[in-house]
């Protein structure tokens, strides 16, 4: 929509840092973003709140966004009859918790984005759904006719909105006491056990279509796998050699995609999450150690140059996704047919051809081909074709990046990059890391305080649980590749943050928000995984690792709180909470901590141990140079020592005497 001086319009979203508000920025509907303004003009007026919440890369948010939010018509009716709020999940994950499980409560059915939710104006969702399309198809209702359907009822039963949301408002804030732990070693073996069951023997993974990476799972087999359990080993390798070699990794250009809409891996869903890039480099890494397939250790080592290609900012922190879409297509980007191939290869196209299955029948929308790793060639010579191809793809119109910077998702790279380059001895890849630990203290840390997302040079929102757990444990793991006195003072001020504005005093555990974060119209608590690890599983984790190192009791009280006041639901389904099933796993037997002192030429030969044993031993590597250690640290030079349970074995002299 221009104006009458040719301009394009633009509505309240054009002052917003997050991309995926921008890209809303010219809509005819009257948007505005989630704040005062917007929540007193629907009180003032009485009028229902539309929420619409989404993010940048996400395809089906775009087929909305095209079919409504675009069309002028729909407009007209969203303007008419409601508040519109638009949301960057991505940015407010608070509300989008409260608002997805309002809306599984509403519908019965899990949510998804985009989330479209019909607020009262004191923010009580009184109608939800997903995706809706302007006209009614996909057995959907119109948007047109249910935006004027829900305005009726809200104007004409009015008494029945309220006492629906007063259930609705009661069921979200219905709250338990919390129970005496269940969780046991029966607990961590019954574990393993249920991920046997569910294990797809022909494909890897753990369900049917669709089907997600799910890497709190692998990493609960990594640890299994290191305690001999050769059925956890197998489960755990076979998973990912079917992912690395199908079409959830990118053949070419490395990095995983979000998830499998098939059971064999082959078709992804083609937007590239950081989120899910961190842990799975962490898994490539630890997968490698394990069996010293090579096939991990390119997969490792192409995530990390997608890494340092597209995803990284000038300055050092590590952008957010990159989309599905490419001119109006998902996939596009990443999808061949063989005739394309044949034009860059020439000469090299049959080998290669058998190598990415262009042999075999086209496997998405019927004309196309997403590479796979399905035959055998030459490491040359599929080296040579993968470059070419890459080569080619690279002139395409490239998908959108969402170049927002996120706290979170930042600290899971972090920890993926210098778990991998610790294991695989890559120091380039943990100065990625430090680099990027670097950004965010000078950028992210203000004041004891973290913020959640930094997007056109300004950081902002008050940051969330898993802000500040994640941050903790990439730091106890990026201390681990390389270990500065200054990560150290701030893990111990993270730490500290996190008791202060986030944990429940009372009953124990944490709060996603912190004490002084907007009053909303519910405070979430989740100890599941999901997508990411969980914040209360990786808080009892990190805090109880890090009163080891610093011999702080306070740290480790509220990491067994944690364990406690989640232990009956811990004990119900251990596999939906594997973040907090590997804290537990570690309380009930601690794991060790190694610390290796010696001149900085000597350490490298001790830090191949990183390789060669379990990677929940915590292991820090200290030049004799280095004063002012924490307890748990300060050893004399030039030896390792061995601590567990509270005492230290005689101090090893080479890493061959080094049993864990």
């Amino acid at each position: 929509m221009s104006d009458a001086t040719g301009e394009r319009h633009l509505n309240r979203l054009a002052g917003e840092p997050s991309p995926y508000l921008q890209q809303h920025r010219h809509n005819p509907v009257d948007w505005y973003p989630w704040g005062p303004e917007a929540l007193e003009k629907a009180k003032r007026e009485d009028k229902p709140i539309l929420l619409s919440i989404g993010y940048s890369t996400c395809h089906w948010c775009h087929v909305m966004a095209h079919e409504c939010f675009e069309d002028e018509e729909v407009a007209a009716v969203m303007n008419r009859l409601f508040v519109n709020i638009k949301v960057d999940r991505e940015e407010r994950p608070d509300l989008d918790q409260i608002y997805q499980s309002a809306h599984n409560l509403l519908t019965g059915r899990a949510g998804g984005w985009p989330l479209t939710v019909f607020l009262a104006p004191d923010q009580a969702p009184f109608f939800a759904g997903t995706y809706f399309p302007k006209a009614p198809r996909y057995n959907l209702p119109g948007f047109v006719g249910l935006m004027e359907q829900i305005a009726g009822v809200y104007r004409t039963r009015r008494g029945d909105i309220e006492a629906q949301n007063r259930e609705v408002l009661a069921a979200l804030k219905e709250t338990r006491q919390p129970a005496e732990s269940r969780a046991d070693d029966e607990v961590l073996r019954r574990a393993t056990a249920d991920l046997a069951r569910a294990f797809d023997k022909a494909h890897g993974g753990f369900s049917r279509a669709p089907k997600f990476p799910r890497p709190g799972e692998l990493e609960w087999l990594v640890r299994e796998a290191w305690n001999g359990d050769e059925a956890a080993r197998h489960m755990l390798l076979f998973t990912l050699e079917k992912m690395v070699r199908g079409g959830l990794f990118d053949q070419l250009g490395g990095g995983f995609f979000r998830y499998s809409v098939d059971e064999r891996w082959q078709i992804p869903h083609f937007e590239k999450m950081l989120y899910d890039n961190g842990p799975l480099l962490a898994l490539c890494a630890d997968a490698w150690a394990l069996s010293g397939n090579a096939l991990f250790a390119r997969a490792a080592e192409l995530t990390v140059e997608w890494l340092a290609r597209e995803m990284i900012s000038p300055e050092g922190g590590f952008y957010a996704a990159l989309d599905a879409d490419s001119e109006g297509h998902e996939g596009r980007f990443y999808v061949w047919t063989p005739e394309q191939a044949r034009a860059v290869l020439g000469d090299e196209y049959e080998e290669a051809a058998q190598a990415f299955a262009l042999d075999a029948p086209a496997n998405f929308e019927g004309s196309h081909w997403h590479l796979q790793l399905a035959g055998a060639a030459t490491e040359a010579r599929l080296e040579s074709a993968r470059q070419k191809l890459f080569a080619a793809r690279e002139r395409r119109a490239r998908p959108h990046r969402d170049e927002k910077i996120l706290t979170g998702w930042n600290a899971l790279t972090i920890r993926g990059l210098a778990h991998a380059g610790r294991l695989m001895l890559r120091d380039d890849w943990i100065g990625m890391a430090l680099r990027a630990a670097d950004f965010m203290r000078a950028n992210l840390w203000r004041d004891g305080r973290l913020y959640a997302s930094h997007a056109r040079g300004e950081a902002r929102l008050n940051g969330y649980l898993d802000d500040y757990t994640f941050l903790l444990d990439a730091l106890l793991e990026l201390m681990q590749a390389h270990y500065r006195p200054e990560d150290m003072e701030w893990a111990r001020e993270i730490a500290d943050a996190l008791l202060d504005r986030f944990e429940d005093g009372e009953a124990g555990g944490f709060y996603f928000t912190s004490h002084d974060h907007e009053a909303l119209i519910l405070r979430t608590r989740n100890a599941a995984d999901q997508a990411t690890p969980s914040g209360a599983g990786v808080a009892a984790m990190s805090l109880a690792r890090l009163g080891r190192v610093l011999d702080e009791p306070r740290y480790a009280r509220a990491a067994d709180r944690t364990l406690a006041y989640h232990g009956a639901e811990l004990a119900a389904m251990p596999v939906a909470f594997t973040s907090l099933l590997a804290a537990l796993a570690e309380k009930r037997r601690d794991p060790g901590l190694l610390v290796v002192r010696g001149p900085e030429r000597e350490l490298q030969t001790w830090k191949a141990l990183a390789a060669r044993k379990p990677p929940q031993v915590l292991m820090f590597f200290l030049p004799d140079a280095l004063t002012g250690l924490p307890a748990g640290l300060d050893k004399p030079a030039s030896g390792a020592w061995l601590c567990r349970e509270g005492r230290c074995l005689p101090p090893a002299q080479s890493p061959g005497e080094i049993e864990l």
